[in-house]
């Protein structure tokens, strides 16, 4: 493989699993496998942006494809990830999950009317999980209408006996537990910002032997301490620093990446943001 193939590699998505990952991951695999019951448990994935929750969304929602099964002409979805819509708002959500599925409705319709055809849809789908990226976004509403949305994503969960799965950002903690039936069902996974500890230094671990680079990188506790300073604890900046160092690594020929390079790296993040995604949590990119 050449530099630049080894560059591009870098720059593109491939998963890395790292304990914290594999820990959510493995509690959304144990609701995948639970037997369906008519008041199924979810989760609740919540910390700090950029702290990979996206990504640990679309890492499982890989693990179980879309299956087409020609001689019966069904489609089967396990798993459906979708993202909030911008407010809660139940006909926009409705909508963009019939977009999600590729049976999108045109012109003028009611909620009533796009609920009916979105539970149809899901219910031939035998979906197990539904899943709600950014569920954040229903605080820019007023209190009735996040009531009214969380009552929506409840109803779903009850109609189609799925796991409901959310992720968010701290503040929509509150806003979900103002449900208190929702907040019930739901199981909290809190992702803190990384700390100066060996959960930490695996991690970086992990990333750097990911890079493939030609020659040992052993960098010193005060390397470890810089890039947790430098970065703040959030694991889309770990990514990107880590990542931006391996590839000066390679474009240099010292195939490592040295304690001299840790201090003298700046954390330009927007120079990174064309190249290099923003929330690559336990992937490549």
């Amino acid at each position: 493989m050449t530099p630049d193939e080894r560059i591009d590699r870098i720059r593109g998505d491939h998963w890395i699993a790292f304990d914290r990952a594999t820990i959510v991951l493995n509690r959304l695999t144990s609701l995948m496998e639970m037997p369906q019951q008519s008041r199924m448990p979810g989760l609740m994935v919540y910390g700090s942006s950029g702290i990979g929750k996206t990504m640990i969304a679309k890492r499982m929602a890989s693990k179980y494809p879309t299956q087409y099964n020609a001689d019966l002409g069904v489609t089967k979805t396990p798993i459906l990830l979708v993202q909030a819509p911008p407010a809660p708002d139940e006909k926009r959500f409705y909508q963009h999950i019939l977009a999600t599925i590729g049976a999108p409705m045109w012109g003028r319709h009611t909620v009533s009317e796009l609920e009916v055809r979105a539970l149809s849809h899901l219910r031939d789908m035998d979906l197990r999980m539904l899943m709600i990226d950014e569920v954040h976004n229903l605080l820019a509403g007023s209190y009735r209408e996040q009531r009214r949305f969380l009552n929506m994503l409840r109803f779903l969960a009850n109609d189609l006996r799925a796991s409901l799965v959310v992720f968010g950002v701290n503040e929509a903690l509150e806003a979900v537990r103002g449900d208190d039936q929702l907040a019930r069902r739901l199981d909290e996974h809190y992702l803190p910002l990384w700390e100066d500890d060996v959960e930490f230094s695996r991690l970086i671990q992990t990333l750097i032997a990911a890079m493939a680079l030609e020659q040992r990188s052993g960098l010193t506790v005060a390397s470890l301490r810089t890039i947790l300073k430098v970065t703040g604890g959030v694991t889309s900046r770990v990514f990107i620093m880590i990542k931006s160092l391996a590839i000066d690594a390679i474009e240099t020929g010292d195939e490592r990446i040295t304690d001299e390079a840790v201090q003298a790296w700046q954390p330009l993040w927007t120079k990174h943001a064309w190249s290099i995604p923003r929330q690559p949590v336990a992937a490549f990119g």
